[in-house]
């Protein structure tokens, strides 16, 4: 029997791949690799280029490989991305879902876990959020998955289904190991930035508002190591292999650091000075967003090994490094 990670070329998706072979799991991705890459897919793994959007395909995936457990990451994740391209959004994160789910229910998988995000909350009334919190998502990539959430519930409760949704934070770092990490072009991700800032591979960073209630006038984030995240994952997937109800849980620290700090801290650990241009306030941006994770502590056991903000910037500096490396070759 078979883990199917979809997206698994991907920057999280890969870690995923990672883990379920360091843990003796068959793993088979399925990836278009439109932003993911090969090279990140652990050779134990079956790797299947393909849409996650063709339904017939993805049956006959499934049977093939004996598929018990989906592990969901594939879908567009730009937040100001989907403000100029909504449509896309609920193509690409909501209806492919539709599809994926349609072919899980057909061929009896009976474990789905899936990487939903903090965007679902919108604005906050309070922090650190928790998971009963109102949903009103400010973006498109918000609702897509609000939407994803809502299919998922009514799937398991039609269905002999079980799921997992893991409300992501800021997700960042890099296998400790170095096997992968962030890799794509253009990402958008403060820490990622950052690291390239630092590495020279960017000329500068922009910070978009200076002018939030904030301890330095920028936005506050929950960034958790992408390992942490991963670990998360599989104990989502053995609690439902176990007979576990349905959960919706929240993937953070409970901690939040300002862009201020974040980018004080790449410097200080690079040893290198970069350019930081001031920008306006996007479309979008929540000032703080910080996690209650006392249910994913809770129900599924979660403890997170590297919570440290030096310690993820350092592995996220390191993957820099072997990009770097990699790109010379």
């Amino acid at each position: 029997m078979a883990v199917l990670v979809t997206g698994g070329a991907g920057y999280i998706g890969s870690h995923m791949a990672w883990e379920l072979i360091d843990r003796d799991e068959e793993v088979v991705v399925v990836d278009r690799l439109s932003t993911g890459f090969d090279w990140a897919v652990p050779e134990a793994a079956r790797l299947v280029v393909q849409d996650i959007g063709d339904r017939k395909v993805m049956e006959e995936i499934i049977r093939r490989h004996r598929v018990e457990a989906i592990i969901h990451f594939a879908g567009s994740v730009i937040v100001p991305e989907s403000l100029g391209d909504p449509l896309g959004y609920y193509h690409n994160n909501t209806m492919k879902t539709h599809s994926l789910l349609q072919a899980a229910v057909n061929c009896g998988v009976r474990h789905f876990v899936f990487s939903s995000t903090a965007a679902v909350y919108g604005i906050p009334d309070r922090a650190p959020v928790r998971e009963e919190a109102a949903l009103r998502p400010e973006t498109p990539y918000g609702a897509s998955k609000m939407m994803i959430e809502r299919m998922l519930q009514d799937t398991a409760a039609a269905h002999d289904l079980s799921f997992t949704a893991l409300r992501y934070f800021n997700v960042s770092g890099a296998d400790p190991r170095l096997r992968t990490g962030q890799s794509t072009k253009g990402a958008t991700h403060l820490i990622k930035v950052a690291c390239e800032a630092a590495t020279g591979k960017r000329p500068l960073i922009e910070v978009f508002g200076t002018d939030y209630p904030s301890r330095d006038g920028t936005c506050i984030r929950d960034f958790i190591h992408v390992s942490d995240l991963v670990s998360a994952h599989y104990l989502a997937l053995q609690r439902l292999r176990a007979g576990g109800e349905s959960l919706i849980a929240n993937a953070g620290y409970g901690r939040g650091h300002t862009v201020f700090e974040v980018i004080e801290t790449v410097k200080r650990l690079s040893g290198r000075d970069f350019q930081v241009k001031h920008a306006p306030r996007r479309t979008g941006d929540v000032m703080a967003v910080v996690a209650s994770s006392d249910k994913c502590r809770q129900e599924l056991g979660w403890e997170p090994r590297y919570d440290d903000l030096d310690t993820i910037i350092t592995h996220a500096l390191q993957w820099e490094e072997v990009l770097a490396r990699r790109n010379r070759l």
